[in-house]
């Protein structure tokens, strides 16, 4: 028969932290006395200015508790993106041509602007399902499998996590484990890297669809450090292996003494590209260190929750992400909760906005803009409230600035002074969520 446990402090904290804070913990600290399914669901709007990405998002969880502490998740994501994404192309003060990624039709730019690439359209599916149960007394596993599916993308994966309480239960030790293999697939198949964007029709570059491999091991301590705090460590290291590239993203071959695009002889009756780019080339291997601190603090009723990450990799990123939310709740049913996030990163070792024409080619290059140097600010508010039948409904709105810079050593020729190359970004995110069950 089973017997119910006294709740300890670190359980206490923990669950009334996650409820405050709506994190939609997928694995809870201790399973309801009563089984029953309970159910998170969210609707998020993503939208960037100047007409650029908008992502519409659907996710939906569902959570069942049985007897014995053990855990059911499964998990459903559908995501539709539209819009324009920069393609790494250099402004230029003139039009210009790019061949489609799938290579069989051009699209003409406007002169003086960031080249975007407005044909991008996707929907994704995703799933996931885990199982989380005691190991003995102080012991806590959980093991998962995950999918997901673009028009262009295919997502395998499997997670095992291994938790071990001491101290009272104050203090729990964690090890997880995850694997990926994923598979890139664009229309055309994916390009030799470095070779030249080519006229309409010409696929002899395309190499078919590639792999990679990732392996993410996560190594984690959570302590409490009395009844109002609660603090959690994390070391993860992450290995990727694989086709890392980009396959839509380009390099401009550019004048060494102007700096501007080189202008490409034309194909005759063909559709070409007006200038000389080259499909980018990245590592085929990654390696990323993080450390991740975060503390929780509660106030009598008030909930503070800040972290903070350092990312360090083998492409010479360095990044560093704090976050913090405070949870002021309103009378009895409700509350609000104000959050920012700052986050500043290097540039990778290979990031270039041009490559000169006439110079040996690097062995890499890139000049996805994920990859420069920049700092981003999410700030914003959620709001929650619980009706008369127990269910919450929650909204947020936050705003989203990302501004870059090109450090002067990689601007090349006379024109590219002064030019704004580095596609700044604004974006606001709005989502909508309502939970239910037991």
């Amino acid at each position: 028969m089973k017997t119910n446990k006294p709740k300890t402090v670190a359980a206490t904290l923990a669950t009334a932290t996650c409820a405050l804070l709506g994190t939609g913990a997928v694995t809870p600290v201790q399973a309801q006395e009563e089984p029953g399914w309970a159910f998170d669901t969210a609707l998020l709007y993503y939208g960037e200015s100047d007409n650029r990405v908008e992502d519409v998002s659907l996710n939906f969880l569902a959570l069942r508790n049985f007897v014995d502490d053990q855990v059911l998740t499964l998990s459903l994501g559908v995501d539709t993106l539209t819009g324009a994404t920069p393609i790494g192309a250099m402004p230029y003060n003139g039009p210009q041509t790019f061949t489609s990624p799938s290579g069989n039709a051009v699209a003409t730019r406007p002169a003086g602007e960031i080249p975007l690439d407005d044909t991008f359209l996707d929907t994704r599916y995703a799933l996931s399902a885990s199982w989380q149960q005691p190991w003995g007394r102080l012991n806590t596993v959980s093991a998962g499998l995950s999918a997901s599916k673009e028009y262009d993308y295919l997502h395998l994966g499997a997670n095992f996590k291994l938790s071990r309480d001491f101290n009272e239960r104050n203090t729990t030790v964690s090890f997880g484990l995850a694997f990926a293999a994923d598979e890139v697939q664009p229309v055309g198949g994916t390009p030799t890297p470095l070779t030249p964007m080519a006229e309409v029709g010409n696929l002899s570059n395309r190499l078919g669809d590639k792999s990679k491999d990732v392996i993410d091991v996560v190594l984690g301590v959570t302590q409490v450090i009395n009844r109002n705090l609660l603090v959690q460590l994390n070391y993860s290291l992450s290995n990727a292996d694989g086709y890392l590239n980009d396959p839509f993203k380009i390099v401009s071959l550019v004048d060494p003494i102007t700096g501007d695009p080189i202008a490409r002889a034309p194909t005759p009756g063909a559709d070409s590209p007006s200038h000389q780019y080259l499909f980018e080339s990245r590592p085929d291997t990654r390696t990323k260190h993080s450390l991740f601190g975060q503390a929780k603090y509660y106030m009598g009723g008030k909930v503070l929750d800040a972290s903070y990450r350092y990312m360090t990799d083998d492409w010479n990123i360095d990044s560093h992400t704090l976050d913090v939310r405070y949870r002021w709740p309103i009378g009895d049913n409700s509350y609000i909760e104000p959050h920012v996030r700052y986050y500043t990163q290097t540039h990778a070792d290979f990031y270039r906005t041009s490559l000169a024409g006439g110079s040996p080619l690097p062995v890499n290059a890139s000049a996805d803009y994920r990859l420069g140097e920049f700092d981003a600010i999410t700030f914003g508010v959620k709001y929650g409230w619980k009706a008369e039948s127990g269910n919450e409904w929650n909204a947020r709105l936050e705003m989203y600035t990302a501004d870059g810079s090109v450090p002067g050593d990689l601007l090349i020729g006379t024109n590219q002074v002064g030019r704004d190359i580095y596609p700044d970004l604004d974006a606001i995110i709005f989502q909508l969520g309502y939970r239910f069950g037991r």
